[in-house]
Protein backbone atom coordinates (compact mmCIF):
# COMPACT_ATOMS: atom_id res chain seq x y z
CA UNK A 1 0.00 0.00 0.00
CA UNK A 2 2.77 -0.37 0.42
CA UNK A 3 0.23 0.95 -1.94
CA UNK A 4 -2.51 2.44 0.53
CA UNK A 5 0.30 5.04 2.02
CA UNK A 6 -0.28 8.74 1.58
CA UNK A 7 0.39 9.85 -2.22
CA UNK A 8 3.43 11.31 -1.95
CA UNK A 9 3.15 13.50 -5.09
CA UNK A 10 0.18 15.33 -4.84
CA UNK A 11 -0.88 16.76 -8.02
CA UNK A 12 -0.82 20.33 -7.93
CA UNK A 13 -0.06 22.88 -10.46
CA UNK A 14 3.62 22.09 -10.81
CA UNK A 15 3.28 18.54 -11.43
CA UNK A 16 0.41 19.54 -14.35
CA UNK A 17 3.11 21.98 -15.99
CA UNK A 18 5.99 19.01 -15.46
CA UNK A 19 3.15 16.24 -16.41
CA UNK A 20 2.51 18.28 -20.07
CA UNK A 21 6.50 19.17 -21.25
CA UNK A 22 6.83 15.61 -19.92
CA UNK A 23 4.86 14.36 -22.52
CA UNK A 24 6.13 16.25 -25.51
CA UNK A 25 9.94 14.91 -24.59
CA UNK A 26 8.30 10.98 -24.23
CA UNK A 27 6.50 11.30 -27.84
CA UNK A 28 9.56 12.35 -29.27
CA UNK A 29 11.54 9.89 -27.47
CA UNK A 30 9.35 7.10 -28.31
CA UNK A 31 9.47 8.59 -32.10
CA UNK A 32 12.76 7.67 -32.04
CA UNK A 33 13.01 4.01 -30.29
CA UNK A 34 10.10 2.78 -33.12
CA UNK A 35 12.45 3.18 -35.58
CA UNK A 36 15.20 0.68 -34.29
CA UNK A 37 13.14 -1.78 -32.84
CA UNK A 38 12.56 -4.86 -34.72
CA UNK A 39 9.49 -5.37 -36.39
CA UNK A 40 8.84 -8.99 -35.27
CA UNK A 41 10.42 -8.39 -31.95
CA UNK A 42 7.80 -9.84 -28.74
CA UNK A 43 6.28 -7.13 -27.25
CA UNK A 44 8.23 -5.86 -24.55
CA UNK A 45 7.31 -4.66 -21.47
CA UNK A 46 8.65 -2.63 -18.66
CA UNK A 47 5.66 -3.26 -15.70
CA UNK A 48 6.60 -0.52 -12.79
CA UNK A 49 4.55 -1.65 -9.85
CA UNK A 50 5.31 -1.86 -5.91
CA UNK A 51 4.27 -5.52 -4.98
CA UNK A 52 7.14 -6.77 -3.66
CA UNK A 53 5.60 -7.86 -0.03
CA UNK A 54 6.02 -12.27 -0.30
CA UNK A 55 2.88 -12.65 -1.40
CA UNK A 56 2.45 -9.42 -4.00
CA UNK A 57 5.35 -11.09 -5.51
CA UNK A 58 3.23 -14.23 -5.63
CA UNK A 59 0.64 -12.71 -7.46
CA UNK A 60 2.23 -10.53 -9.96
CA UNK A 61 4.37 -13.00 -11.15
CA UNK A 62 0.92 -15.04 -12.38
CA UNK A 63 0.16 -11.66 -14.54
CA UNK A 64 4.02 -12.01 -15.91
CA UNK A 65 4.14 -15.54 -16.66
CA UNK A 66 0.41 -14.49 -18.92
CA UNK A 67 2.17 -12.30 -20.38
CA UNK A 68 5.08 -14.25 -21.64
CA UNK A 69 2.53 -17.07 -22.70
CA UNK A 70 0.75 -14.33 -25.08
CA UNK A 71 4.27 -13.80 -26.41
CA UNK A 72 5.17 -11.05 -24.78
CA UNK A 73 8.51 -10.10 -22.91
CA UNK A 74 8.09 -9.32 -19.36
CA UNK A 75 10.36 -6.44 -17.47
CA UNK A 76 9.79 -6.13 -14.04
CA UNK A 77 10.07 -3.20 -12.27
CA UNK A 78 9.07 -2.79 -8.52
CA UNK A 79 9.76 -0.65 -6.10
CA UNK A 80 8.74 -1.07 -2.20
CA UNK A 81 6.28 1.24 -0.88
CA UNK A 82 3.07 2.85 -3.30
CA UNK A 83 4.29 6.79 -2.53
CA UNK A 84 7.95 5.89 -3.45
CA UNK A 85 6.66 4.00 -6.69
CA UNK A 86 4.01 6.88 -8.12
CA UNK A 87 6.57 9.08 -8.05
CA UNK A 88 9.10 7.39 -9.97
CA UNK A 89 6.23 6.78 -12.14
CA UNK A 90 5.34 10.47 -12.27
CA UNK A 91 8.78 11.85 -12.59
CA UNK A 92 9.70 9.21 -15.62
CA UNK A 93 6.61 10.07 -17.63
CA UNK A 94 7.46 13.88 -17.02
CA UNK A 95 10.88 13.16 -17.94
CA UNK A 96 9.95 11.20 -21.08
CA UNK A 97 11.41 7.86 -20.25
CA UNK A 98 8.42 6.27 -19.19
CA UNK A 99 7.60 2.61 -18.64
CA UNK A 100 5.50 0.50 -20.82
CA UNK A 101 2.85 0.59 -17.63
CA UNK A 102 2.60 1.47 -14.51
CA UNK A 103 0.66 1.02 -11.54
CA UNK A 104 -1.46 2.99 -9.65
CA UNK A 105 -4.88 2.87 -7.45
CA UNK A 106 -8.41 3.35 -9.16
CA UNK A 107 -8.75 6.61 -7.21
CA UNK A 108 -8.00 10.51 -8.23
CA UNK A 109 -4.40 9.56 -8.12
CA UNK A 110 -3.34 9.43 -12.56
CA UNK A 111 -6.45 12.20 -13.44
CA UNK A 112 -3.87 14.60 -13.34
CA UNK A 113 -1.94 12.58 -16.24
CA UNK A 114 -4.74 12.26 -17.83
CA UNK A 115 -5.97 15.97 -17.78
CA UNK A 116 -2.69 16.56 -19.66
CA UNK A 117 -2.80 13.92 -22.44
CA UNK A 118 -0.18 12.15 -21.04
CA UNK A 119 -1.58 8.42 -21.11
CA UNK A 120 -2.94 6.52 -24.39
CA UNK A 121 -6.38 5.12 -23.49
CA UNK A 122 -7.58 1.06 -24.10
CA UNK A 123 -10.74 1.86 -25.24
CA UNK A 124 -10.98 -0.95 -27.86
CA UNK A 125 -9.95 -3.62 -25.11
CA UNK A 126 -12.93 -2.36 -22.96
CA UNK A 127 -15.38 -2.00 -25.66
CA UNK A 128 -14.58 -5.66 -26.62
CA UNK A 129 -14.49 -7.10 -22.81
CA UNK A 130 -17.72 -4.68 -22.11
CA UNK A 131 -16.12 -3.02 -19.25
CA UNK A 132 -19.19 -0.67 -18.52
CA UNK A 133 -21.25 -4.10 -17.91
CA UNK A 134 -18.42 -6.02 -16.06
CA UNK A 135 -16.78 -3.76 -13.67
CA UNK A 136 -18.47 -1.85 -10.67
CA UNK A 137 -19.67 1.53 -10.95
CA UNK A 138 -16.84 3.30 -8.06
CA UNK A 139 -14.74 1.76 -10.55
CA UNK A 140 -15.52 3.09 -13.85
CA UNK A 141 -15.93 6.18 -12.24
CA UNK A 142 -12.55 6.71 -12.08
CA UNK A 143 -10.86 4.55 -15.46
CA UNK A 144 -13.16 6.63 -17.47
CA UNK A 145 -12.75 10.42 -18.42
CA UNK A 146 -14.87 11.61 -20.87
CA UNK A 147 -15.70 8.53 -22.62
CA UNK A 148 -12.11 7.32 -22.65
CA UNK A 149 -10.77 4.23 -20.78
CA UNK A 150 -7.34 5.47 -19.90
CA UNK A 151 -6.54 2.65 -17.15
CA UNK A 152 -7.08 -1.13 -16.71
CA UNK A 153 -7.92 -2.40 -13.13
CA UNK A 154 -6.68 -5.55 -12.32
CA UNK A 155 -8.83 -6.54 -9.35
CA UNK A 156 -11.00 -4.72 -6.86
CA UNK A 157 -10.19 -4.33 -3.00
CA UNK A 158 -12.38 -3.64 0.31
CA UNK A 159 -10.59 -1.61 2.29
CA UNK A 160 -12.07 -2.25 5.26
CA UNK A 161 -12.63 -5.94 6.39
CA UNK A 162 -12.30 -6.83 9.99
CA UNK A 163 -9.41 -10.08 10.41
CA UNK A 164 -9.80 -11.87 13.39
CA UNK A 165 -7.84 -14.59 14.77
CA UNK A 166 -10.05 -17.64 15.96
CA UNK A 167 -6.91 -19.11 18.56
CA UNK A 168 -7.03 -15.36 19.95
CA UNK A 169 -10.62 -15.21 20.23
CA UNK A 170 -10.73 -18.66 21.88
CA UNK A 171 -8.42 -17.72 24.14
CA UNK A 172 -10.06 -14.73 25.39
CA UNK A 173 -13.16 -16.43 25.44
CA UNK A 174 -15.77 -14.87 22.77
CA UNK A 175 -17.89 -17.71 21.32
CA UNK A 176 -19.54 -16.07 18.56
CA UNK A 177 -18.15 -13.65 16.00
CA UNK A 178 -19.17 -9.85 16.42
CA UNK A 179 -22.24 -8.72 14.08
CA UNK A 180 -22.69 -4.74 15.96
CA UNK A 181 -20.02 -2.00 16.63
CA UNK A 182 -21.25 -2.77 19.98
CA UNK A 183 -20.37 -6.34 20.04
CA UNK A 184 -16.80 -5.13 18.28
CA UNK A 185 -15.92 -3.05 21.23
CA UNK A 186 -16.86 -5.57 23.86
CA UNK A 187 -14.62 -8.34 21.80
CA UNK A 188 -12.16 -5.92 21.82
CA UNK A 189 -12.22 -5.34 26.06
CA UNK A 190 -12.38 -9.19 26.52
CA UNK A 191 -9.15 -9.63 24.27
CA UNK A 192 -6.93 -6.80 26.41
CA UNK A 193 -8.38 -8.44 29.78
CA UNK A 194 -6.70 -11.59 28.14
CA UNK A 195 -3.59 -9.95 28.05
CA UNK A 196 -3.44 -10.11 24.40
CA UNK A 197 -3.19 -6.75 21.97
CA UNK A 198 -6.84 -6.06 20.61
CA UNK A 199 -6.35 -4.30 17.99
CA UNK A 200 -3.25 -4.96 15.61
CA UNK A 201 -2.21 -1.68 13.96
CA UNK A 202 0.01 -0.19 12.10
CA UNK A 203 0.53 3.79 12.91
CA UNK A 204 0.93 5.48 10.04
CA UNK A 205 -1.72 8.31 7.83
CA UNK A 206 -2.93 6.01 5.53
CA UNK A 207 -3.64 2.89 8.52
CA UNK A 208 -5.54 5.34 10.40
CA UNK A 209 -7.41 6.48 7.39
CA UNK A 210 -8.27 2.97 7.16
CA UNK A 211 -10.02 2.60 10.59
CA UNK A 212 -11.74 6.21 10.35
CA UNK A 213 -13.42 4.64 7.25
CA UNK A 214 -14.38 1.22 8.73
CA UNK A 215 -16.05 3.16 11.72
CA UNK A 216 -17.84 5.91 8.96
CA UNK A 217 -19.05 3.06 7.19
CA UNK A 218 -20.30 0.82 10.22
CA UNK A 219 -21.40 3.16 12.58
CA UNK A 220 -22.23 6.46 9.88
CA UNK A 221 -23.53 4.37 7.46
CA UNK A 222 -24.49 4.77 3.40
CA UNK A 223 -26.01 8.15 3.54
CA UNK A 224 -23.72 9.87 6.24
CA UNK A 225 -20.44 8.05 4.56
CA UNK A 226 -21.25 10.05 1.35
CA UNK A 227 -22.36 13.37 3.04
CA UNK A 228 -19.18 13.36 4.69
CA UNK A 229 -16.78 12.12 1.61
CA UNK A 230 -18.65 12.70 -2.01
CA UNK A 231 -21.06 15.77 -1.10
CA UNK A 232 -18.77 17.03 1.67
CA UNK A 233 -21.34 18.64 3.61
CA UNK A 234 -20.26 20.70 6.36
CA UNK A 235 -23.79 20.52 8.04
CA UNK A 236 -22.85 16.48 8.06
CA UNK A 237 -19.30 16.80 9.29
CA UNK A 238 -20.55 18.98 12.36
CA UNK A 239 -23.32 16.41 12.77
CA UNK A 240 -23.87 14.72 16.34
CA UNK A 241 -23.67 11.08 14.08
CA UNK A 242 -20.14 12.53 12.78
CA UNK A 243 -18.94 13.20 16.56
CA UNK A 244 -20.13 9.37 16.95
CA UNK A 245 -18.50 8.14 14.37
CA UNK A 246 -15.18 9.75 15.28
CA UNK A 247 -15.40 9.25 19.52
CA UNK A 248 -15.57 5.74 17.83
CA UNK A 249 -12.21 6.34 15.71
CA UNK A 250 -10.46 7.27 18.58
CA UNK A 251 -11.95 4.82 20.89
CA UNK A 252 -9.67 2.15 19.02
CA UNK A 253 -6.68 3.78 20.00
CA UNK A 254 -7.49 2.27 23.23
CA UNK A 255 -6.81 -1.28 22.41
CA UNK A 256 -3.56 -1.03 19.92
CA UNK A 257 0.27 -1.51 21.72
CA UNK A 258 3.10 0.67 22.38
CA UNK A 259 4.96 -0.87 19.32
CA UNK A 260 2.23 0.20 16.90
CA UNK A 261 3.74 3.09 15.58
CA UNK A 262 5.35 3.17 11.81
CA UNK A 263 4.29 -0.94 12.02
CA UNK A 264 3.87 -1.99 8.46
CA UNK A 265 0.10 -3.32 7.65
CA UNK A 266 1.47 -6.52 6.84
CA UNK A 267 3.54 -6.77 10.40
CA UNK A 268 0.13 -6.07 11.87
CA UNK A 269 -1.15 -9.13 10.08
CA UNK A 270 1.32 -11.36 11.99
CA UNK A 271 0.18 -10.38 15.02
CA UNK A 272 -2.95 -12.23 14.64
CA UNK A 273 -1.20 -15.18 12.06
CA UNK A 274 0.64 -16.08 15.43
CA UNK A 275 -2.02 -15.34 18.23
CA UNK A 276 -0.51 -12.18 19.68
CA UNK A 277 -3.90 -9.84 18.66
CA UNK A 278 -7.16 -10.40 17.90
CA UNK A 279 -8.24 -7.53 15.32
CA UNK A 280 -7.08 -6.13 12.53
CA UNK A 281 -8.73 -4.09 10.56
CA UNK A 282 -7.48 -3.74 7.13
CA UNK A 283 -8.44 -4.26 3.27
CA UNK A 284 -8.47 -7.93 2.01
CA UNK A 285 -5.18 -7.90 0.36
CA UNK A 286 -4.20 -9.22 4.00
CA UNK A 287 -5.68 -12.32 3.21
CA UNK A 288 -2.30 -12.98 1.17
CA UNK A 289 -0.17 -12.76 4.08
CA UNK A 290 -2.54 -15.35 6.07
CA UNK A 291 -2.09 -17.64 3.00
CA UNK A 292 1.07 -17.55 2.91
CA UNK A 293 1.45 -18.48 6.50
CA UNK A 294 -0.48 -21.19 5.71
CA UNK A 295 -3.47 -19.78 7.36
CA UNK A 296 -7.56 -21.43 6.07
CA UNK A 297 -10.13 -18.63 6.22
CA UNK A 298 -12.59 -19.85 8.32
CA UNK A 299 -10.34 -22.36 10.53
CA UNK A 300 -7.51 -20.19 11.69
CA UNK A 301 -9.32 -16.58 10.93
CA UNK A 302 -12.27 -14.91 10.66
CA UNK A 303 -13.54 -12.29 8.37
CA UNK A 304 -16.02 -9.59 8.93
CA UNK A 305 -17.05 -7.35 5.67
CA UNK A 306 -19.29 -5.49 7.96
CA UNK A 307 -21.08 -4.91 11.30
CA UNK A 308 -24.92 -5.43 10.02
CA UNK A 309 -26.66 -6.68 6.38
CA UNK A 310 -26.79 -2.83 5.20
CA UNK A 311 -23.27 -1.61 6.11
CA UNK A 312 -21.26 -0.09 2.53
CA UNK A 313 -19.27 -2.15 1.14
CA UNK A 314 -15.66 0.09 0.33
CA UNK A 315 -14.12 -0.38 -2.63
CA UNK A 316 -10.93 0.33 -4.84
CA UNK A 317 -8.47 -1.18 -5.68
CA UNK A 318 -4.92 -1.55 -8.29
CA UNK A 319 -5.08 -0.40 -11.78
CA UNK A 320 -2.14 0.03 -14.58
CA UNK A 321 -2.03 3.10 -16.89
CA UNK A 322 -0.55 3.71 -20.57
CA UNK A 323 1.74 6.35 -20.85
CA UNK A 324 1.25 8.08 -24.21
CA UNK A 325 3.32 6.63 -27.13
CA UNK A 326 3.47 6.44 -30.84
CA UNK A 327 5.91 3.81 -30.69
CA UNK A 328 3.77 0.88 -32.44
CA UNK A 329 5.80 -1.93 -30.56
CA UNK A 330 5.51 -0.22 -27.33
CA UNK A 331 1.53 0.54 -28.08
CA UNK A 332 1.23 -3.63 -28.91
CA UNK A 333 2.53 -4.03 -25.98
CA UNK A 334 0.73 -1.75 -23.99
CA UNK A 335 -2.96 -3.11 -25.30
CA UNK A 336 -1.25 -7.15 -25.20
CA UNK A 337 -0.74 -6.55 -21.28
CA UNK A 338 -4.46 -5.29 -20.78
CA UNK A 339 -6.09 -7.96 -22.64
CA UNK A 340 -3.94 -10.50 -20.49
CA UNK A 341 -4.31 -9.27 -17.11
CA UNK A 342 -7.66 -9.39 -17.58
CA UNK A 343 -8.49 -13.02 -19.07
CA UNK A 344 -9.99 -15.00 -17.07
CA UNK A 345 -7.30 -17.18 -15.66
CA UNK A 346 -5.08 -14.49 -14.94
CA UNK A 347 -7.45 -12.66 -13.23
CA UNK A 348 -8.58 -16.31 -11.09
CA UNK A 349 -4.75 -17.22 -10.48
CA UNK A 350 -3.33 -13.31 -9.29
CA UNK A 351 -6.80 -12.70 -7.38
CA UNK A 352 -6.81 -16.01 -5.60
CA UNK A 353 -3.28 -15.26 -4.23
CA UNK A 354 -3.63 -11.01 -4.08
CA UNK A 355 -7.05 -11.50 -1.75
CA UNK A 356 -8.74 -9.34 -4.15
CA UNK A 357 -11.21 -9.94 -6.23
CA UNK A 358 -11.68 -10.73 -9.90
CA UNK A 359 -12.20 -7.33 -11.66
CA UNK A 360 -14.84 -8.43 -13.85
CA UNK A 361 -18.16 -10.27 -12.56
CA UNK A 362 -18.42 -12.44 -15.43
CA UNK A 363 -14.98 -14.22 -14.32
CA UNK A 364 -15.54 -17.87 -12.25
CA UNK A 365 -14.91 -17.09 -8.22
CA UNK A 366 -16.49 -20.72 -7.00
CA UNK A 367 -12.83 -21.90 -6.22
CA UNK A 368 -12.15 -18.69 -3.71
CA UNK A 369 -12.31 -18.88 -0.17
CA UNK A 370 -15.26 -18.18 1.67
CA UNK A 371 -13.84 -14.04 2.38
CA UNK A 372 -14.21 -14.04 -1.28
CA UNK A 373 -17.10 -15.77 -1.69
CA UNK A 374 -18.87 -13.30 0.72
CA UNK A 375 -17.12 -10.54 -1.12
CA UNK A 376 -18.57 -11.30 -4.47
CA UNK A 377 -22.31 -11.89 -2.89
CA UNK A 378 -21.89 -8.28 -1.17
CA UNK A 379 -21.24 -7.07 -4.68
CA UNK A 380 -24.74 -8.27 -6.31
CA UNK A 381 -26.22 -6.21 -4.12
CA UNK A 382 -25.72 -2.81 -6.36
CA UNK A 383 -26.35 -0.35 -4.21
CA UNK A 384 -23.95 -1.40 -0.88
CA UNK A 385 -21.12 -0.73 -3.37
CA UNK A 386 -19.40 2.44 -2.77
CA UNK A 387 -15.83 3.79 -3.23
CA UNK A 388 -13.29 4.17 -0.89
CA UNK A 389 -12.18 7.36 0.27
CA UNK A 390 -9.98 8.37 -2.36
CA UNK A 391 -12.58 7.57 -4.94
CA UNK A 392 -14.16 10.64 -3.92
CA UNK A 393 -11.44 13.15 -2.72
CA UNK A 394 -8.60 14.47 -4.50
CA UNK A 395 -5.00 13.93 -3.22
CA UNK A 396 -4.65 17.16 -1.86
CA UNK A 397 -8.27 16.84 0.18
CA UNK A 398 -7.26 13.15 1.16
CA UNK A 399 -3.30 14.20 2.81
CA UNK A 400 -5.02 16.95 4.46
CA UNK A 401 -7.54 14.85 5.89
CA UNK A 402 -5.05 12.19 6.48
CA UNK A 403 -3.32 14.96 8.87
CA UNK A 404 -6.48 16.11 10.93
CA UNK A 405 -6.80 12.14 11.62
CA UNK A 406 -3.73 11.36 12.69
CA UNK A 407 -3.46 14.62 14.72
CA UNK A 408 -6.73 13.88 16.56
CA UNK A 409 -5.41 9.63 16.71
CA UNK A 410 -2.23 11.34 18.63
CA UNK A 411 -3.07 13.61 19.87
CA UNK A 412 -5.53 15.29 22.84
CA UNK A 413 -7.68 17.18 20.23
CA UNK A 414 -11.35 17.55 21.38
CA UNK A 415 -13.58 15.99 18.72
CA UNK A 416 -15.36 19.21 17.83
CA UNK A 417 -11.96 20.72 17.12
CA UNK A 418 -11.49 17.43 14.74
CA UNK A 419 -14.80 17.82 12.92
CA UNK A 420 -14.31 21.32 12.01
CA UNK A 421 -10.27 20.62 10.59
CA UNK A 422 -12.28 17.91 8.71
CA UNK A 423 -14.24 20.35 7.29
CA UNK A 424 -11.52 22.95 6.33
CA UNK A 425 -9.73 19.67 4.95
CA UNK A 426 -12.61 18.51 2.23
CA UNK A 427 -13.46 22.57 1.55
CA UNK A 428 -9.91 22.86 0.16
Amino acid sequence: MDKHTRDAARPGGRLRCAVAAGAAVALALAGGAASAAPAAAAPKAEVLHWWTSSSESAAVRKFADAYRAAGGAWADTAIAGADQAKAVAINRIVGGNPPTAAQFNTTWQFRDLIEQGSLNNVDDIALRERWDQLMPQPILDVIKVKGHFYAAPVDIHMSTWIWYSKAAFQKAGIAAEPTTPDELFAALDKLKAAGLVGLAHGGQPWQENILFQAMLANIGGKELYLQVLRDRNPKAINSEAFKKVLLAFKRLQSYVDAGSPNRNWNDATAMLISGKAGVQIMGDWAKGEFAAARQTAGKDFGCIAGLGPNVPYLIQGDAFVFPKTRNPDAVRAQKLLATTMLAPKAQQEFNRIKGSLPILSNVDTSGMDLCAQAGMAILKEKTRALGMIEVYLTPDQNGALQDVLTTYWNSRMPVEKAQKGIAAALMD
